[in-house]
């Protein structure tokens, strides 16, 4: 069976500002895939980001375009491979203008059973939940 690949699409205010977002995590803008109204960032080879402007976000649903920037609609969970990995990528975010989120309760919970985690939101408000999982306590 070939291997699953995931397209999260998103949409941004401004597509130019939340590109150089995206490129100051480390990941890169596919520009085959790229243009006025969409850009494609990669995050390894099976995970993409459609970044796509509003009004063209709003042509792929019949639903209203939820306003991110007041309201949680999703939470993105990545996996990093380390912990240093975590603290790596947040402060990459936090240096592109990302806010860090916290919950220090989920955070404790999370220790308790070997996994470490910090998130972040992003320029148009969505939310990142970075995590590394101590396999060794399974």
């Amino acid at each position: 069976m070939a291997s699953k690949m995931i397209f999260i699409n998103l949409p941004v205010a401004d597509l130019e500002h939340s590109k150089g977002f995206y490129e100051g995590l480390g990941w890169k803008v596919k520009q085959d895939f790229t243009g006025d109204n969409a850009a494609c960032v990669v995050i390894d080879d099976n995970i993409y980001l459609m970044l796509l402007d509003v009004p063209f976000f709003a042509t792929f649903t019949s639903r209203p375009v939820a306003d991110t920037t007041a309201a949680t609609g999703s939470v993105y969970a990545l996996t990093m491979g380390s912990a240093q990995e975590v603290d790596e990528l947040i402060e990459a975010a936090l240096n592109a203008g990302a806010a860090e989120e916290i919950d220090e309760n989920k955070r404790a919970q999370e220790r308790a059973v070997g996994m470490y985690g910090r998130a972040f939101v992003d320029l148009d408000g969505h939310h990142w939940e970075l995590f590394w999982m101590n396999h060794s306590w399974s």
